[in-house]
């Protein structure tokens, strides 16, 4: 039952700040900040040093078991490319895996740990083979690769399969991507990019309000 209740939230949540930076301090501060403004699931990417720190750091904060809580969010792993890695992050705390491509071992690993798992995918034949081994949301990567009028086109004949897009997903097209059928969204640099390079991460919370706006509004049309 946790399994299909997080793929629930996370389905709730729609967005996902996907967070990359130079330290697990710097993810978490960003993590923080887009909690703050309404995003309620938030993937560690492993390509931060001690990526790990920062998904234990936050899972012990922010996995308070209550959805309706202030306080509550859902902490997972991305970039993800091998069982062990996504073995460690479990024990770390993450609650969800994300990986840039269909990796049988992986998605076999979180399967038995009953750990929802999002793996990469582009073709048709991606898709299929993720949804064989039993994943239930596939990650559309890179997503600007696409306009969100894929998605409906890939429904066409996988009409069971869940897609987040990822990569080039801004304000301008997420309410597109959701009314196309997305699961949920998931955003990276956009929302982090201005705060890197001024400093001011306030402007993470501004952004993360927005994208929660925007994402409202088209579950709402």
């Amino acid at each position: 039952m946790k399994k299909i209740q997080l793929i629930g939230r996370l389905h709730e949540a729609g967005v996902v700040a996907v967070l990359r930076g130079e330290s697990p301090e710097d993810v978490v501060r960003m993590a923080e900040k887009s909690i703050e403004g309404g995003i309620r699931a938030i993937e560690i990417t492993m390509t931060v040093p001690y990526a790990l720190e920062a998904i234990t750091a936050l899972a012990k904060k922010y996995q308070s078991g209550d959805p309706a809580a202030a306080n509550y969010a859902i902490i997972g792993v991305g970039t993800v490319l091998d069982s062990e890695t996504a073995r460690a992050a479990i024990l770390a705390g993450a609650e969800f895996v994300v990986s840039p491509s269909v990796d049988e071992a992986t998605i076999r690993l979180c399967n038995r740990y009953r750990v929802p798992v999002m793996p990469g995918a582009v073709t048709i034949a991606d898709i299929t083979k993720a949804l064989e081994l039993g994943v239930d949301v596939v990650k559309l990567f890179p997503g600007n690769m696409f306009s969100p009028s894929i998605i409906p086109t890939l429904k066409g004949p996988l009409p069971q399969a869940n897609i987040m897009p990822t990569g080039g997903v801004s304000l301008s097209n997420l309410g597109e991507w959701i009314k196309s059928g997305a699961f949920a969204v998931g955003i990276g640099g956009d929302l982090t990019k201005e705060a890197v390079k001024t400093g001011n991460y306030d402007l993470i919370t501004d952004k993360a309000r927005a994208y929660m706006d925007a994402f409202r509004k088209a579950k709402a049309e």
